[in-house]
């Protein structure tokens, strides 16, 4: 795809994982698919190959498992842009995030994140410059709700917020080593993760539509891709509000469901 010939993805068994790997398919290219669910990956696998051509390699993977995700990069050899798309969402429902949901999105959303990106970014620093200059690039996937504070998802929105300042604080010092960092923040995808959702999705986009923003925003080297862009304006607007008239107003909407 574009100048990778070596694209690693987790979370890559449905959605918009599953979306990039097909977009991200082409002759020459080595896909390294990660997920949890064997018979959907496998799938994915076979639609990528065909409409590709590209050659898959698929694992199963638990990414809040470190030793796994550190072995998994190992285990691949050269890699030039890592994905670290895995991620949960639930939210508040008609009452307040259990203690075991807010640890078990911060495990998957920020830890999940960290278990690949980290051990790759080593990785790269120890590779030749490829076809971009660069030696890789690690893109974190975050959203727009990293720009604002929802009570109704209050971990999902720290986590995601969590990875993409990371992301972007990192890109100053790693490219110093020729590696560099995206954080992507699509705001509302057509996927199982959004299907739950009882409140209003503006902008609401299809995973084909989305992977196709997610590519060529890495492709032309944003440090941060984030779409739909009016969207992505009243997140900023609406996240600059006082924190307090913020909560007011959500507090009419209905809050994401608690089930992840």
């Amino acid at each position: 795809m574009r100048q990778w010939t070596s694209i690693a993805i987790t979370g890559a068994s449905s959605g918009l994982g599953a979306a990039i790997a097909c977009a991200a398919a082409a002759p020459g290219v080595v896909l390294h698919l990660a997920g949890r669910d064997a018979g959907r990956l496998t799938a994915v696998a076979a639609v990528a190959a065909e409409c590709g051509a590209a050659e898959v390699r698929i694992q199963l993977l638990d990414v809040t498992n470190a030793a796994a995700c550190a072995a998994w990069i190992a285990g691949m050899g050269r890699i030039d842009l890592l994905i670290a798309n895995a991620g949960i969402s639930a939210g508040a429902g008609d009452g307040v995030e259990s203690a075991a949901q807010v640890r078990a999105i911060f495990a998957t959303n920020l830890d999940g994140v960290l278990n690949v990106a980290l051990p790759a970014l080593a990785a790269m620093r120890a590779q030749a410059p490829g076809r971009d200059g660069t030696r890789g690039r690690v893109a974190v996937m975050a959203s727009i709700a990293a720009f604002v504070a929802a009570p109704g998802a209050a971990s999902y929105c720290a986590s995601k917020s969590a990875v993409q300042r990371w992301a972007e604080a990192t890109d100053a010092t790693e490219r110093h080593f020729g590696v560099r960092l995206s954080a992507v923040c699509p705001g509302y995808v057509r996927t199982p993760m959004t299907a739950g959702n009882a409140f209003p999705m503006p902008w609401l986009m299809s995973p084909a539509a989305a992977a196709k923003r997610v590519l060529d925003g890495l492709a032309a080297g944003r440090l941060r891709v984030v779409f739909p862009r009016r969207l992505y304006v009243l997140a900023r607007l609406f996240g600059a509000l006082p924190p307090g008239l913020r909560h007011r107003l959500m507090a009419r909407m209905p809050a994401k469901s608690a089930q992840m």
